[in-house]
């Protein structure tokens, strides 16, 4: 169990922890000299059954709060002082908001320096506290007077704080480790070493974590938890981390270490938001605001949701745009102070870490956001599932619940249809995968009544006139169960519907019977419209008119003007750029020249061909498959 300080300056925290675990923990002559915390300490108590209870004490002051609210991260236990002779002060009731806000589940009240005072104003003190505490969320704490000086009050204590570390608390245990680091310093014969509270999971010598916000890999040489030199460390432990790989000047305080399979950083975050009871106005859209995220202070703007403002004490949905990329989860909670630091405002729990720029206050994204905010595990995931029509990304989902699925898969519901896309796993509940299916053809036929002289769209134009908005591993399989089951048809890259068949009347099919014979001749370097136009003393306008006409049916391609392929060569031509992207160099001007046969200049214009119908896409001097490369595997004449 970890254990956090909290109140007024000069009202004895730190003498209380050294009472109670024999250990100082102002360890810095600034701190000796000044007879103040300034930094965070630490201290452990042994228990009876070989247990231990670990201390974070933080400073009191009112301009060390940061310094404060980054030890109050991730602590099981509050340990609210109150000195008996001054009472409630206002960095009591500061820290008090603090610990509410941030959901501390358990707490302590400790009144201390009760030698200085009679029995009458120590009886006034406690109404006071209880009065103080009522509607915090511990209102059940109970409250203990001590005298560090005396040892009055200090085994009954002892013994409380003893009895609460034997209570389990609830995690979830399929989350991958992840801890926040408050301190870095080096060691010698260890080198770099990280501390900080471990939020989830579980980590051992070896182990290969990250580093973020950043991209730095480092490998875990040592590891000492609660005090003590271990093997592993688990959620709930204060942890110190030898890290190979990585110099001290590379950390900071407010990254984190994590799992590489949950790496995570964002500037872009939805949130549960709760304004503190004892603000004085409400909270308004287009404030700036201090955020505080495990040890991590950033700035950002906030943005209301459902709602243009927030009124003392309510609870509302809120974006919030991060001026710095910070490591965030879902379920993390953080706390939000003014602009200028000097107070705080309200509590936070971060829903969902990957939050969207556009469409951010629909009824859709709400309904998300609501299914997000479910306590229950299991329920969250059905209600993720039912609040996304267009399909989830099975991964971005793990990442954000902090999960590696590669070790412990979530428990999604049986009955969701799983797109097993390696790239992007996807899913999808029954109904909207039905629903899918429907709309795309139901795209499809208007299509046709509205142009019943194309063939149809190729599957990129398909998407932008259906399912804008559909994972994209769901619009592929949704495409591919739908020709598989022949509701709808392909001819080369375009998708119609099997009744569907564009026609050529029978001029242009007279015209067309002549032209394509030729074209298939000249394989990879067909005929241009001129060259066409001269064995059968064809206008080359007729000529142009029939081969546009041939294309809207896709049975033909216009490369550059006047220049067109049959489907045919651009098939063999597709089979060609499938192959040199599998293989090095890959696929770039050069090696499909070479492949091909044809000139620079010719093989360039076909390369930019196949990006601009979606088929490849370049990257620097290369051009790579799309996802969607289905098109040119099967087709179906509909001259």
């Amino acid at each position: 169990m970890i254990v956090g300080t909290a109140g007024h300056i000069d009202h004895g925290k730190t003498t209380l922890v050294r009472a109670l675990t024999g250990v100082d923990t102002d360890r810095l002559p600034e701190e000796k000299r000044r007879g103040m915390s300034i930094e965070l300490g630490y201290a452990y108590l042994r228990t009876p059954d070989g247990a231990s209870i670990g201390f974070v004490d933080v400073p009191g002051h009112e301009r060390l709060l940061h310094t404060m609210l980054a030890g109050a991260t991730g602590i099981d236990h509050a340990l609210l002082l109150v000195a008996a002779d001054d009472g409630v002060m206002p960095q009591t009731l500061e820290h008090l908001a603090v610990l509410s806000l941030l959901g501390v589940p358990r707490g302590t009240v400790a009144i201390t320096k009760i030698d200085r005072v009679d029995a009458a104003r120590l009886d006034e003190v406690r109404a006071e506290v209880l009065a103080l505490l009522d509607g915090t969320g511990l209102d059940e704490a109970p409250v203990i007077a001590v005298s560090a000086s005396s040892g009055e009050g200090l085994a009954r204590l002892r013994e409380h704080l003893i009895a609460e570390s034997g209570r389990t608390l609830q995690r979830e245990p399929s989350q991958a480790f992840r801890l926040a680091i408050d301190r870095r310093f080096t060691l010698d014969g260890v080198g770099t070493v990280a501390t900080g509270t471990v939020h989830a999971g579980r980590v051992q010598i070896g182990d290969e974590l990250r580093l973020v916000p950043g991209e730095r890999s480092v490998r875990v040489r040592s590891v000492h938890a609660q005090n003590e030199a271990v093997g592993a460390a688990v959620a709930g432990q204060r942890c110190a981390l030898g890290l190979a790989g990585v110099a001290k000047d590379e950390v900071a305080r407010g990254q984190w270490l994590c799992a590489p399979a949950i790496t995570l950083a964002t500037q872009r975050l939805d949130a549960e938001v709760r304004l503190w009871s004892g603000e004085l106005q409400a909270l308004r859209s287009g404030v700036t605001v201090h955020v505080h995220l495990g040890a991590s202070d950033v700035m950002a703007s906030l943005a209301w949701l459902d709602r243009e403002s927030l009124a003392p004490g309510g609870c509302g949905l809120a974006q919030l745009v991060l001026r710095e990329p910070v490591a965030a989860w879902h379920g993390d909670r953080g706390v939000l102070r003014d602009a200028s630091a000097t107070r705080t405002l309200a509590g936070l729990r971060v829903l969902d870490p990957r939050a969207p720029a556009r469409y951010r206050r629909t009824p859709a994204r709400l309904a998300l956001l609501q299914a997000w905010a479910l306590p229950d595990p299991v329920a969250r995931l059905a209600a993720l599932l039912a609040a996304s029509p267009a399909g989830l990304d099975r991964r971005a989902a793990s990442v954000a619940l902090a999960v590696d699925e590669a070790s412990r898969e979530l428990p999604w519901p049986a009955e969701a249809v799983r797109i097993d896309d390696r790239s992007a796993p996807a899913l999808i509940a029954p109904a909207h995968w039905q629903a899918l299916q429907g709309e795309l053809r139901t795209a499809l036929a208007k299509l046709h009544d509205a142009q019943p002289d194309d063939v149809g769209p190729d599957a990129r134009r398909l998407k932008r006139l259906a399912a804008p908005r559909a994972d994209e591993a769901v619009f592929r399989d949704a495409v591919d169960a739908l020709l598989h089951s022949g509701a709808i048809a392909r001819s080369g890259a375009w998708l119609h519907l099997p009744e569907h068949a564009a026609r050529l009347g029978e001029a242009e099919q007279r015209i067309a019977q002549k032209l394509l014979p030729l074209m298939l001749e000249g394989g990879f370097d067909p005929p241009w419209v001129r060259d066409l136009a001269r064995p059968g003393a064809t206008p080359e306008a007729v000529v142009r008119l029939t081969l546009a006409g041939l294309a809207r049916r896709g049975l033909v391609f216009q490369v550059v003007k006047d220049l067109y392929y049959p489907l045919a060569t651009i098939e063999r031509l597709a089979a060609l750029v499938r192959a040199q992207t599998l293989q090095p160099p890959g696929l770039n001007a050069a090696s499909f020249r070479d492949a091909t046969g044809l000139g620079r200049k010719r093989a360039i214009q076909l390369l930019e061909f196949f990006d601009r119908i979606g088929f490849t896409r370049r990257v620097k001097d290369a051009h790579v498959l799309r996802p969607d490369t289905s098109m040119f595997e099967t087709t179906r004449d509909t001259a």
